[in-house]
C-alpha cells in the first residue's frame, strides 16, 4: 500500500511539474509573439548595420518543425534580397543614418545577380556622399563582389581574399551503379540536358561542357566587370591568374596581398573596425569599447513602410525548385503558388501581375499549374511580365512562357529547355542476394513501373513517349510565347543553358532589366500612373518567427564561414554530403518527368543554410515525406 501511495505522488508531482512547464511556455510564447516585430520609432542617428550572417536569398525558407527536428542543427538565418535592397537604398537619403556597415564575417553567400543589386544600391549610398564599410575575415566571390562596392574594405589581419571564378567538379555514379548492379532508366530529350548524366555516364559529355563553358564565361566576365568598375585600380589578374605568385611577393601575408591589388582598403580586427565606424557615426555609450550607434535591419524596415498609394501589381516570386504540393516558401509549390495567383486574379485588387522567378525549375506538373494560373491571370487582361533573378531555367522558363514581356539580367542562367525522368531499377542487385519476381499480369502494364523485377519494354516505351510529348508541349509554349515556330525554338532548346545576354539575342529573354523594370513596364502597361507591388504570400509568420526564437540561430553557436582557407575546404566537405544526398533524392524520390536545371546548380548554386537538408535522416524523410 506504501510503494502504490509513493507511485501515486511522483505521478502526481511529474504532472505538476508538466502542467508548471507548459504554462511557462505558454506565457513565453505569448511574450515572444508580443515581441516579435520591431516596432518603428527604434531608428538611432549613426549606422545602418547589416550583419549579414547568412546567405542572401530571393525568398526566405519556411521553417518545418519536423525538418528542423530531423536535420540535427539549427536553421540559419536567411536574408532576402529586396529587404537588403530597400533598407540600403532608403538609407541614401535618411538624414538619420550617417554610414551603412556591412558584415560579413558569417556571410553565407548569394547569387550573382542578387549580389550585384545590392552593390547597386551601395553605390547610391556612396553618390550622397555616406560612407559605406565592410568587413570580413575571408572573402570569397561573392562577398568580394560586395566590398568592391564599398568605401572602405576592411580584412581580418589573419584573413584574406582567395577569388575561385565559377566552375568546378560533378560527381559521376555510373560505375558505382554498375558495382552495385542498379539500373538507371533514363528517359530525356535534348542533345544538351545534362542533368542525368551522373548516372549514365563516367564524366561529363563534350555537349554539357560546351553549354557550361559558354556560360561560365559569361558569368565569370560580368564578375570582372562588375568588380572592375567599382574599383577601376583592382588587379585582379595576379590574383586570379596566379595566387601562389601573388601570395609570395607579400610574404604570404593574404591580407597585405589584397591591399596592394586594390581589393581590399584596410587591414584591422574586428575592435579597430568598430572603432573608426564609431569614429564616423558616435559611440554608443551602453556599449562595449569600440561600440557605434547603429540600428539593424528589421527596426529600420519597420521604420520605414513600403509605399501603398495607387493602384497595386501583384508580384508572385518562384524561388527554389518547383515541386508539387503546397511547399514552401522557399521552395515553389505549384499548388500553393497557383492558388495565390488565383486569388490574386479574382480579387480584382491588382492592375498587373510581376513573376519574379528565381528558380532551376522542377516537377513538370507542377511548372504546368503555375503557368496555366498565371495565363488565366493574362486571360482576364491583366498585363503580366516576367523579372527573371540569377537563374530561371528549364521549369523556371515553363512558368514564364505566358508573359508579354521577360525582363532578365546579363548574369540571368536561363533555358535548358528540355525534360527527363529518371527510374531505377534493383532486378539484377537482388538477384545476387537470392531474391527473384514472378506473378501473373493481365496487361502489359500490370505491375509497371515496377522497381524490383524491371521496367517491361512497354513501359519504358510510353514513359520515353510522354517525355517526349512533354518536350513537344514545351516546345509549343515557348514558340507562341517567342512568336516563333517549334522548330525555331529547337534549335536553342535540346537542354542547353544560356547566360543572360545570349539569351536575350537568341530571342528567349526580351530586355535586360530588374525587378523595378518589370513594375514599370506592368505600371505602363496597364495604363496606371501611381503604383505600388504587393508580394504575394509575403506575409510574416508568427509561428515562423516563434520558432526561430526557440531555436536560435546557428550564427550563435559559430560558423565556419567565419574562417579562413582551411575552413573554406572544411566547408567543401560538407557541401559533398549535401550534394550526395540531393543526387540519391533525385535518383530515389520518384519524381516523375522534370523540367529541371540540375546542371545549373554549378553555375548559380542556390546558396544553401548551414546544415540544410544534411544527415541521412533528413534525406530519408525527404524520399519518403
Amino acid at each position: 500500500m506504501n510503494f502504490a501511495r509513493s507511485v501515486w505522488k511522483i505521478l502526481v508531482a511529474i504532472k505538476d511539474g508538466m502542467v508548471m512547464l507548459l504554462l511557462l511556455l505558454f506565457f513565453w510564447a505569448i511574450y515572444a509573439l508580443l515581441t516579435l516585430r520591431p516596432a518603428p520609432g527604434m531608428v538611432r542617428d549613426g549606422a545602418l548595420y547589416l550583419p549579414i550572417d547568412g546567405p542572401v536569398v530571393e525568398e526566405k525558407t519556411r521553417i518545418q518543425p519536423t525538418a528542423l527536428l530531423l536535420s540535427g542543427s539549427r536553421p540559419q538565418k536567411e536574408y532576402q534580397e529586396r529587404d537588403l535592397v530597400r533598407a540600403i537604398t532608403a538609407a541614401a537619403s535618411d538624414s538619420r543614418i550617417k554610414a551603412v556597415v556591412i558584415d560579413l564575417e558569417k556571410f553565407g553567400g548569394g547569387r550573382q545577380v542578387a549580389l550585384a543589386n545590392i552593390g547597386a544600391a551601395m553605390d547610391k549610398v556612396r553618390a550622397a556622399k555616406k560612407p559605406v564599410l565592410v568587413r570580413a575575415t575571408f572573402y570569397q566571390d561573392g562577398g568580394m563582389l560586395l566590398a568592391a562596392h564599398a568605401s572602405e574594405a576592411w580584412v581580418d589581419p589573419i584573413g584574406g581574399v582567395a577569388i575561385a571564378g565559377p566552375g568546378g567538379t560533378s560527381l559521376y555514379y555510373k560505375a558505382l551503379l554498375d558495382r552495385l548492379k542498379v539500373k538507371a532508366h533514363v528517359f530525356k530529350v535534348g542533345t544538351y540536358k545534362s542533368a542525368v548524366e551522373p548516372f549514365i555516364r563516367e564524366n561529363a559529355s563534350p555537349e554539357s561542357k560546351e553549354a557550361l563553358s559558354a556560360v561560365y564565361a559569361a558569368l565569370w566576365d560580368n564578375w570582372q566587370a562588375d568588380v572592375k568598375k567599382a574599383r577601376p585600380k583592382a588587379d585582379l589578374t595576379l590574383a586570379t591568374g596566379d595566387p601562389v605568385k601573388w601570395l609570395e611577393q607579400s610574404g604570404g601575408d593574404a591580407a597585405q596581398a589584397a591591399v596592394k591589388a586594390g581589393l581590399i582598403d584596410k587591414v584591422g580586427d574586428r575592435t579597430d573596425f568598430a572603432k573608426r565606424v564609431a569614429a564616423l557615426v558616435g559611440a554608443d555609450p551602453a556599449g562595449p569599447d569600440g561600440a557605434f550607434v547603429h540600428t539593424k535591419i528589421g527596426p529600420y524596415l519597420a521604420d520605414r513602410s513600403e509605399p501603398t498609394a495607387g493602384k497595386a501589381i501583384a508580384v508572385v516570386t518562384i524561388a527554389g525548385d518547383i515541386v508539387d504540393g503546397e511547399a514552401g516558401p522557399g521552395a515553389a509549390g505549384g499548388d500553393r503558388i497557383a492558388g495565390l495567383i488565383d486569388k490574386a486574379a479574382s480579387s480584382g485588387d491588382y492592375a498587373a501581375m510581376v513573376v519574379r522567378v528565381d528558380s532551376p525549375g522542377g516537377s513538370v506538373l507542377a511548372s504546368e499549374r503555375i503557368r496555366a494560373a498565371i495565363d488565366r491571370v493574362k486571360a482576364k487582361g491583366l498585363p503580366v511580365a516576367v523579372s527573371m533573378g540569377s537563374l530561371a531555367a528549364s521549369g523556371g522558363y515553363w512558368v514564364s512562357t505566358p508573359a508579354q514581356r521577360i525582363f532578365a539580367e546579363p548574369a540571368t542562367i536561363t533555358g535548358s529547355i528540355g525534360i527527363f525522368a529518371i527510374i531505377p531499377t534493383f532486378e539484377e542487385a537482388l538477384a545476387k542476394v537470392g531474391v527473384t519476381t514472378d506473378g501473373v499480369r493481365t496487361t502489359p502494364l500490370s505491375g509497371q513501373p515496377d522497381v524490383i523485377g524491371g521496367l517491361s519494354p512497354q513501359v519504358e516505351a510510353v514513359t520515353q513517349s510522354q517525355i517526349e510529348s512533354n518536350y513537344a508541349r514545351f516546345l509549343s509554349l515557348v514558340a507562341a510565347s517567342r512568336h516563333k515556330t517549334p522548330q525555331d525554338i529547337d534549335k536553342i532548346a535540346q537542354g542547353r543553358i544560356w547566360d543572360g545576354g545570349t539569351a536575350r539575342q537568341i530571342g528567349l529573354v526580351d530586355q535586360f532589366g530588374g525587378l523595378d523594370d518589370a513594375l514599370a513596364w506592368a505600371a505602363n502597361a496597364a495604363k496606371v500612373k501611381e503604383w505600388h507591388p504587393v508580394f504575394l504570400g509575403a506575409a510574416n509568420d508568427p509561428f515562423e518567427s516563434l520558432l526561430e526564437q526557440m531555436a536560435g540561430t546557428d550564427s550563435d553557436q559559430g560558423d565556419a564561414t567565419a574562417g579562413d582557407f582551411a575552413s573554406l575546404v572544411a566547408l567543401r566537405q560538407s557541401a559533398l554530403a549535401d550534394r550526395l544526398g540531393a543526387d540519391l533524392s533525385r535518383l530515389l524520390g520518384g519524381q516523375g518527368a522534370q523540367a529541371y536545371c540540375m546542371e545549373c546548380a554549378g553555375v548559380a548554386e542556390r546558396p544553401v543554410a548551414k546544415g540544410e537538408g544534411r544527415g541521412w535522416l533528413a534525406v530519408l524523410a525527404k524520399l519518403i515525406g
